[in-house]
């Protein structure tokens, strides 16, 4: 690939390397979130003889270990480049889905899911070494739109699927099938990626950087906590979604599967879009002179907010208004996407730790995926309606819009503790 003076890919293959982040992104969560559609089919929950608080586990099971290795695996992408360590857990994950088809145990079934978790750790981490190191800030907000909607059209993609395998065919052809046509992604992936595996010299520079911003200025700093609450109370949400949207649509609102498959693709592609044009906007409010931190924190905190009509759709007596909600809240979530990503782990974060406070900042946002599937899996299972599940919903959405506007400061980011020369010059 054609690389710039500054050892970037040139603009056209930064591009199409974002793409295939994207993609990569979207086929991860294509993967990990298709489960919900079987969580929902009466023969598979008959399968296996599953309690609700059963189905909240095998959906929290993924979490956990994708929770465990954030940190490990931002740091592989802080030392040995993006390339390969993406490429080997790409197809670890994509193979422990396939096997999912074959599996005739519970305790199998989540093996697997832990299996995927961890290989699926890299991804987040990675991607965002990637963005920070080939565009400026006034791109940040449409690079890393770009890169939500893949995390937002693959569970909008993966319910549908999902759905439509189970229908047509049987949960095992469909776990089969989304592991193994995953694989196809690595192919352009080794073509066009730039190996960027370093030397013995240039780990002994990166060790350097990644030094100069130890690991106790990253876990003293309000604003690398306050992406990990904002990072939890956004994920509770839209995990939230990706588990439970077409169990909910379809014990509490009467759908068929396939019709809540659909429903759920509204919700996620909804999303998607609203993210990746309000990282847009962002970025152009940021052209003319605006201060990046409180443009990206209005967004964050009209995105917060606007999620709270979710409750609306909880409390709506027709079915129409009901779904309308449902989509639209998750939707208005999407001002937040791209601008609290981009303030929280590119905008006040020095560039040589991305990788690592992405994985740090990641063990929050796995959290509240285990903690949703669970804990919704329980206030089912204790109260016998989804009412409960979404007033929580509601209390960490508003949670994240007060730790927004407190905690996103500059002189709180983490300090570099050597001189920056040292590591720019190396």
């Amino acid at each position: 690939m054609e690389t710039g003076k500054s050892g970037r890919p040139g603009n056209a293959g930064r591009w199409a390397v974002l793409a295939l982040l994207a993609v990569g992104v979207l086929i991860s969560f294509v993967d990990r979130t298709s489960i919900s559609s079987t969580l929902a089919d009466a023969g598979f929950v008959k399968h296996f003889a599953l309690t609700n608080v059963d189905r909240g586990w095998i959906n929290a099971a993924f979490f956990w270990s994708y929770g465990l290795f954030q940190v490990p695996m931002g740091w592989v992408a802080d030392r040995y480049g993006v390339k390969w360590p993406y490429a080997v857990s790409f197809a670890l994950w994509c193979v422990a889905t396939a096997l999912m088809g074959a599996v005739t145990a519970l305790a199998s079934l989540v093996v697997m899911r832990l299996i995927i978790g961890m290989a699926e750790a890299i991804v987040i981490p990675a991607s965002y070494r990637w963005i920070r190191n080939n565009f400026d800030e006034s791109q940040n907000g449409l690079a890393v739109g770009i890169l939500a909607m893949g995390n937002k059209f693959g569970p909008a993609l993966g319910a549908p699927v999902g759905a439509w395998f189970i229908v047509n065919y049987s949960w095992q052809m469909m776990f089969i099938a989304t592991g193994l046509v995953g694989l196809i992604w690595l192919a352009p992936w080794l073509l066009l990626v730039r190996n960027d595996l370093p030397s013995k010299a240039q780990l002994t520079v990166a060790n350097r950087r990644a030094r100069s911003v130890t690991l106790g200025s990253i876990l003293s700093s309000p604003v690398v906590w306050g992406g990990m609450i904002t990072n939890f109370c956004y994920g509770y949400f839209t995990f939230y979604c990706m588990t439970w949207m077409p169990a909910y649509l379809v014990e509490q609102r009467n759908l068929s599967i396939s019709r809540s498959g659909l429903y759920t693709f509204f919700s996620f592609a909804g999303i998607a879009i609203v993210a990746a044009l309000a990282g847009w906007a962002a970025d152009r409010i940021i052209a003319r002179g605006a201060n990046p931190i409180l443009v990206r924190k209005a967004f964050t905190i009209a995105g917060f907010v606007g999620g709270c009509t979710v409750l609306l759709g909880a409390y709506a007596h027709s079915l129409g208004m009901a779904l309308f909600w449902n989509v639209l809240s998750l939707s208005l979530l999407g001002l937040t996407t791209a601008n609290n990503l981009v303030l929280s782990r590119l905008t006040l974060i020095p560039k040589q730790a991305i990788g690592l406070v992405t994985g740090v900042q990641q063990v929050a946002t796995s959290l509240a995926g285990g903690v949703a599937a669970s804990l919704s899996g329980w206030l089912l299972h204790v109260s016998g309606s989804y009412d409960l599940p979404i007033m929580v919903i509601l209390v960490f959405l508003l949670i994240g819009a007060l730790a927004t506007a407190l905690l996103f400061r500059p002189e709180w980011a983490p300090k570099v503790t050597e001189a920056q020369g040292e590591w720019r010059r190396a």
